[in-house]
């Protein structure tokens, strides 16, 4: 995971574009780290900020599109997230909406609630919203708590 950061490093904000992406989508990987490793060596935290939020998204809305798909088997087989996850993550959902996607932000539950809404057929353009609300302000803690942090120090 170290090489991986050290490489995403290397891309700037592309490369934190690359990592939210990773982390908002099935695929198991940590933006944090790479955030907080290009804001300590130098770069701009509001295109940061900017980059890690848009890529995050980005990948929770393909896991919201593979949803639609509408096949367990395929979820279960090439997401490997259990049927009972994604039905349970349904159930839960259908009682509160399609807001329930600002928790998108959370780690591994995260990715069943997009892939869940996906397969629900949530409105694609409030759950777009809903998951902005919940990534873009999780990146702007992280982007200001380390400010923060380098500053008192």
């Amino acid at each position: 995971m170290e090489t991986i950061i050290q490489i995403l490093e290397g891309y700037g904000y592309w490369g934190m574009t690359i990592a939210a992406f990773l982390a908002g989508s099935v695929f198991p990987f940590s933006s944090e780290a790479v955030m907080v490793s290009l804001q300590i060596a130098g770069l701009e935290p509001w295109p940061l900020f900017l980059s890690a939020s848009a890529g995050n998204i980005a990948g929770s809305m393909f896991n919201y599109y593979i949803g639609t798909f509408g096949r367990l088997e395929w979820i279960e087989k090439f997401l490997h997230i259990r049927r009972e996850k994604v039905l349970r993550a349904q159930a839960w959902m259908e009682d509160r909406g399609v807001w329930m996607g600002t928790l998108c932000f959370l780690p591994v539950i995260g990715s069943v609630l997009s892939v869940a809404l996906g397969y629900m057929r949530a409105n694609p353009y409030k759950t777009f919203v809903a998951i902005s609300i919940g990534k873009t302000a999780r990146y702007g803690i992280l982007i200001y708590a380390t400010d923060y942090i380098q500053h008192i120090q």
